[in-house]
């Protein structure tokens, strides 16, 4: 019997303790909470309820809770009454509810179907969390959200975030809408793929690319890049320049502006062939010849190759200025040039340094090759024929050849096919003269 005693007494302590947790539960929950039962009478409702909704519970007791709602009859809360008693299935979202002086608010329900005892009837608990403030917040930052989205569509380019994982994978994190203006590429496709933006740069640019993000992922220095895409409306121009940043975790992020700049490319390249090219002529003029010429060389070099160059001269030019007139003396430089540009390639360079003096760099010919090549254009000059007035005027070109060593200097050799150029005028000009110790393949036969 004692122990039986003992048991119902510490039944009792632990009931009371269960009946105190909860009752201190129910007065402090940040919120309402209800019992109701499947018509939404309110049963019973927490102290605390007018804080939270306006109400004095004791004038909730005995209502409907749809009450609370803006629309008692139609509104939200009937709905969600409806689906628990109908499913025996919680229910929760956010409800609008109106407050005893008028006012509205948001509040997070919860309408969760209780088991029932034998002989009971259905019971809901229901609890309401005001969440007007966190509302409206949302609704402001959301307000501020699509603000910067628009300003971000409307700038002249796009703002992007790239990430590169530990391993080197690169996705992008976010575009902005303008990536369809700049790229004809949907922002969402590029953050699912970033070889969508990735596989359209342009195959000489993809290098440079790889290169500049790899040496700012490890520098973390600022990625600033000038390249080339790929889109059906034609190639464009894009800078980008981003600021890096590591992460804990080994990855970079980068925070960046893509811009299009093709028409400033197109204007740089326009105002480089106006600085570049002889305007009577059309070919390069001598600063660009001397730009140009020092980059064969250079690439030659590393090659450990050695690049033929001659210079070239209009036989008795001074002559036809004074006989014809100037305007003739410029058709038939021009002449000179379009049939000199005609017998070379299209990566040769052919300048006119001064006057009507020219000069051809051969790129990627064999110094033994050149002569050939040279001879021709000798005579495909020779067969030029300018009616002039009432005469037919004929020109012809004197050449001297000479050889870039891979470690020669270019005015070095210049000066050399000056020298060669030199003697072919003494020797009667119309003709090819090489420079001492470059190869006389087919010099005999030719002259």
């Amino acid at each position: 019997m004692a122990r039986i005693r003992d048991m119902w007494q510490t039944w009792r302590k632990h009931r009371a303790r269960r009946e105190s947790l909860a009752e201190g539960l129910l007065e402090n929950f940040p919120g309402v909470v209800m019992l109701t039962d499947a018509y939404g009478v309110i049963l019973r409702i927490n102290p605390g309820c007018e804080q939270h909704s306006g109400h004095p519970a004791e004038a909730l007791l005995g209502r409907r809770i749809t009450c609370l709602d803006v629309d008692p009859l139609h509104g939200d809360i009937s709905h969600a009454l409806a689906h628990c008693v109908a499913r025996r299935q919680p229910w929760q979202g956010v409800l609008l509810c109106r407050r005893a002086d008028g006012r509205l608010s948001h509040q997070d329900a919860v309408f969760q179907p209780l088991a029932a005892g034998t002989g009971e009837g259905l019971r809901l608990l229901v609890t309401l969390h005001d969440v007007t403030e966190l509302r409206q917040r949302a609704l402001h930052d959301h307000t501020l959200l699509e603000r910067l989205q628009g300003t971000l569509s409307r700038l002249p380019g796009v703002v992007f975030q790239l990430r590169q994982d530990a391993r080197g994978g690169l996705d992008f994190l976010y575009f902005s809408d303008g990536l369809r203006t700049l790229a004809d590429l949907s922002s969402h496709s590029v953050m699912d793929h970033a070889d969508a933006l990735l596989e359209r740069v342009h195959s000489e640019d993809r290098e440079a690319l790889e290169a500049s993000l790899a040496q700012s992922a490890v520098s973390l220095e600022p990625w600033v890049l000038e390249f080339r895409i790929d889109t059906p409306g034609g190639l464009r121009w894009l800078e980008g320049r981003a600021s890096p940043t590591r992460r804990g975790d080994g990855t970079t992020l980068w925070d960046g502006l893509l811009l299009c700049i093709t028409s400033r490319k197109q204007e740089e390249q326009h105002t480089q062939r106006l600085v570049s090219t002889d305007m009577l002529t059309g070919v390069l003029n001598r600063r660009a010849f001397f730009d140009f010429g020092e980059a064969v060389r250079a690439h030659a070099a590393r090659q450990g190759r050695s690049v033929p160059l001659a210079m070239l001269d209009l036989d008795h030019f001074k002559r036809i200025n004074d006989a014809y007139g100037h305007s003739v003396g410029d058709l038939a430089l021009q002449a000179f040039a379009m049939t000199c540009r005609d017998c070379l390639r299209p990566y040769d360079i052919f300048a006119r340094l001064g006057g009507e003096e020219f000069v051809v760099m051969l790129v990627d010919t064999a110094p033994e090759d050149a002569w050939n090549v040279l001879d021709r254009l000798r005579a495909a000059v020779e067969a030029i024929e300018l009616d002039v007035a009432d005469t037919r005027l004929r020109i012809t070109v004197s050449l001297g050849q000479a050889v870039l060593p891979p470690e020669g200097s270019l005015d070095l050799a210049l000066s050399q096919a000056d020298q060669a150029l030199y003697r072919a005028k003494h020797e009667g000009r119309n003709r090819l003269a090489v420079s001492p110790g470059y190869p006389r393949v087919g010099e005999n036969e030719c002259q």
